[in-house]
C-alpha cells in the first residue's frame, strides 16, 4: 500500500542528573565533592533513505524516542549521554508541526536534519563548591529533550511529472521512456500510486518522471484519488499534459484539457504556472482533423510545446524526451523547501510564566518551569534553600503572592510541594 502521510510523535533523551558524591580516600581528609555530570540525552535525527518509496513503516509504529543520558557518577566521573535516534524516512519527505502546518525540515538532501534535541546533563556537586560553600548537598537534574508531534508528507522528487485524465496513456509512456514497469490495462485507476522511473537521453544526461494518477474533475477538492496525489507534482519542474484526441472514450479532449489545468491551479496557482508540454496521445486512433484542431486550440490557450504522441507505435516518443531535456535546462533546479521560522512570541509571554489561583485557602502556582528547580533543590540543605527563595523572588512569583494579600502561614503549593510563607 502506498503511504505518503504519516503522523508521529517524537522524543528526544532526557539529560541524566548530575551527582552527589564526596571524595573518600583511607588518608585524605575532608576530600570534597565529585559529584560528576550527567550525560546528554540523545537526540532524534532524519535521514534519507534511499531504498524507500513510501511512509508504510510509519503506519504501525508512531512513537519514537530516543535514550536518555546516564546520571553521573562519584569520582568526577560524567554519565554516559544517551545516542541518537536515527529515523529513515524516504528522500523528498516533508516534515511538519502537525498542530501549526509549520514546515520543520525538508529531507531531500543527504545531510542528516536533527529534529528534537536532546536535553543537557545536570551538573553534579563539584560544580558548587566555594570558599564559603565547602559541602555542597545538592546537584542539577538534566533537561528534558525535546518532544514534537509531526506530520510526514511525502512530495516526490521528480523533474517531470505526467499529469491529464485517467486511461490516456501516462503509464504506457513511462514504461516506454524508462525502465519502469507500472500495471497497464485498459480500464480507469489502474495506477493507484504514483511511479518513478528514470529516463536516459545519452550517457551523461538523464531526468526523472513521475506518472501522477487519479486526476479528475474535483480533485483539488478532494475527489477521486487527485486530492492524495497532487502533492507529488508540486515539485516538478516541467509538466507533460497527455490528452487523448482521439476521443475514443466519448469525452471531449479540449474540455478534458481545461478541467486537468483548472484543477492544478485549484492545488496551487504557482503550479499552474509551471511550464508545461502538450502531448497529444493515442494519435495513431485519431483522425488528422482531430490532431489539427486540438493544435489549434492548443495555440489558443498559450501552449508553445506541443507534440503528436503514440505510446502503442512509440511515436513522438523520442521527440518527446529530447524536447524535455532541452526545457530542463533552461529550468531552476528541483524545489526545496526551507525551514519555517518559529512564531514570534510576544515578549510579555516569554520568560518564566506562571499563573496563581488561591483554592480552598490554598495559593495554588502554576508554573511548569519550576520543575526542574523542584528537582535541583535539597530541602534539608541551607544553602539549597537560598537557592529555591531566589529563583522565588526573581521569578516574581513571591511579588505576585504579595500583591494578592498572603499572609503569614498561610499555604503555598507548587506542583505539588507545599510550604508555609514567612515573610
Amino acid at each position: 500500500m502506498f503511504i505518503d502521510v504519516a503522523k508521529i510523535r517524537i522524543k528526544a533523551g532526557d539529560g541524566g542528573a548530575g551527582a552527589v558524591s564526596f571524595h573518600r580516600e583511607k588518608y585524605v581528609a575532608a576530600g570534597g565533592p565529585d559529584g560528576g555530570d550527567g550525560g546528554h540525552g540523545g537526540d532524534v535525527v532524519f535521514v534519507v533513505d534511499p531504498h524507500s518509496s513510501t511512509l508504510t513503516d510509519f503506519r504501525y509504529k508512531r512513537k519514537y524516542a530516543a535514550p536518555d543520558g546516564e546520571p553521573g557518577r562519584g569520582k568526577n566521573c560524567s554519565g554516559k549521554s544517551g545516542e541518537d535516534l536515527v529515523i529513515k524516512v524516504p528522500r523528498g519527505t516533508l516534515i511538519k508541526e502537525a498542530q501549526s502546518g509549520r514546515i520543520v525540515a525538508d529531507i531531500s538532501g543527504e545531510t542528516p536534519v536533527v529534529i528534537a534535541r536532546g536535553g543537557r546533563g545536570g551538573w553534579g556537586n563539584q560544580h558548587f563548591a566555594t570558599p564559603t560553600r565547602q559541602i555542597p548537598r545538592f546537584a542539577k537534574p538534566g533537561l528534558p529533550g525535546e518532544s514534537f508531534e509531526l506530520t510526514l508528507e511525502l512530495k516526490l522528487l521528480a523533474d517531470v511529472g505526467l499529469v491529464g485524465f485517467p486511461n490516456v496513456g501516462k503509464s504506457t509512456l513511462i514504461s516506454v521512456v524508462s525502465q519502469a514497469k507500472p500495471e497497464i490495462a485498459n480500464y480507469h485507476f489502474t495506477t493507484l500510486s504514483p511511479v518513478l522511473g528514470v529516463v536516459r537521453v545519452n550517457e551523461e544526461r538523464s531526468f526523472v518522471m513521475a506518472d501522477i494518477p487519479g486526476l479528475i474533475e474535483g480533485a483539488s477538492e478532494g475527489v477521486g484519488l487527485g486530492h492524495d496525489f497532487l502533492r507529488h507534482v508540486d515539485r516538478c519542474r516541467l509538466l507533460v499534459h497527455i490528452v487523448d484526441v482521439s476521443g475514443i472514450e466519448g469525452r471531449n479532449p479540449k474540455q478534458d484539457f481545461l478541467t486537468i489545468n483548472r484543477e492544478l491551479h485549484g492545488f496551487s496557482a504557482d503550479l499552474a504556472q509551471r511550464p508545461q508540454i502538450v502531448a497529444a496521445g493515442r494519435c495513431d486512433l485519431a483522425t488528422p482533423e482531430q490532431i489539427a484542431d486540438f493544435r489549434a486550440f492548443a495555440g489558443d490557450q498559450g501552449c508553445e510545446n506541443f507534440l503528436e504522441l503514440s505510446g502503442a507505435t512509440g511515436k513522438g516518443t523520442k521527440e518527446l524526451v529530447y524536447l524535455i531535456a532541452r526545457k530542463l535546462e533552461e529550468l531552476p533546479p528541483i524545489k526545496e523547501y526551507e525551514p519555517e521560522p518559529l512564531p514570534e512570541v510576544p515578549i510579555e509571554n516569554q520568560g518564566r510564566r506562571f499563573e496563581i489561583a488561591v483554592v480552598d485557602g490554598v495559593y495554588m502556582v502554576d508554573a511548569p518551569w519550576f520543575e526542574h528547580v523542584l528537582a535541583s533543590v535539597n530541602m534539608e540543605d541551607y544553602e539549597s534553600l537560598q537557592y529555591f527563595q531566589r529563583v522565588l523572588r526573581q521569578s516574581g512569583i513571591i511579588d505576585r503572592l504579595e500583591d494578592m494579600g498572603i499572609q503569614e502561614q498561610d499555604t503555598v503549593n507548587i506542583l505539588g510541594f507545599e510550604f508555609d510563607y514567612l515573610r
